[in-house]
């Protein structure tokens, strides 16, 4: 990792605690994401439980989430983030945390990371994706966005670096599989969602994992 990633990297949670608010005015809410979001929520029953991980204020993914009947827990490592997602929906379940380190927060019927776990490097990704696994429940859904192949670069949140790490697709397809998920799609540079990266895994089989 060169000298401007490790500095990226090592920035991150001081990033989203002085971008909180300005990230909070600027965020897209067209909610393009929908297409995707859909699609991932289609195989959950109904009142499903869902992790939002790296929710960010929660405007406006775990708040569409939440007006579509399912029960929607909230986890961000900023907790200037989090102040700001309390603020705006106090009776939200909202927790400060590193996905890296997560509390027991129980079993879920649906994971979504949106624009949050390719902040970690793909060794923290490798060593926490069978954890998330684990906690879907059968027939069950995983929906992140990544990058397009493995490897380390630089994005922008209002002007600073913020890291982005990535596996390739072989590599996000063996971990998912070797844990039970039946269905893996994957769709690099989707326009549709501002060329963003989409992994969406499906049919969780416990007894596979």
């Amino acid at each position: 990792m060169n000298r401007t990633l490790q500095s990226a990297k090592a920035g991150m949670a001081r990033i989203y605690r002085r971008q909180a608010d300005w990230w909070h005015v600027n965020r897209d809410r067209s909610l393009r994401e929908t297409k995707w979001i859909d699609r991932f929520v289609e195989q959950l029953p109904d009142q499903a439980r869902i992790l939002d991980l790296g929710c960010g204020t929660g405007d406006p993914l775990s708040h569409y989430l939440s007006s579509c009947g399912f029960s929607v827990v909230g986890v961000d490592a900023s907790p200037s983030m989090i102040h700001l997602a309390r603020t705006a929906a106090p009776s939200g379940d909202w927790h400060v945390a590193d996905m890296r380190d997560l509390p027991d927060l129980g079993s879920f019927h649906g994971i979504m990371s949106w624009d949050a776990f390719f902040h970690l490097s793909p060794d923290e990704q490798r060593a926490v994706m069978p954890d998330l696994c684990q906690t879907v429940r059968p027939g069950g859904a995983l929906l992140m966005t990544v990058g397009s192949d493995e490897g380390e670069t630089d994005g922008w949140v209002n002007g600073e670096a913020v890291y982005h790490g990535s596996l390739s697709q072989k590599g996000y397809h063996n971990i998912l599989g070797r844990h039970g998920f039946a269905d893996i799609t994957f769709v690099p540079n989707d326009s549709d969602v501002g060329g963003r990266c989409v992994l969406l895994a499906t049919g969780r089989n416990v007894a596979r994992a």
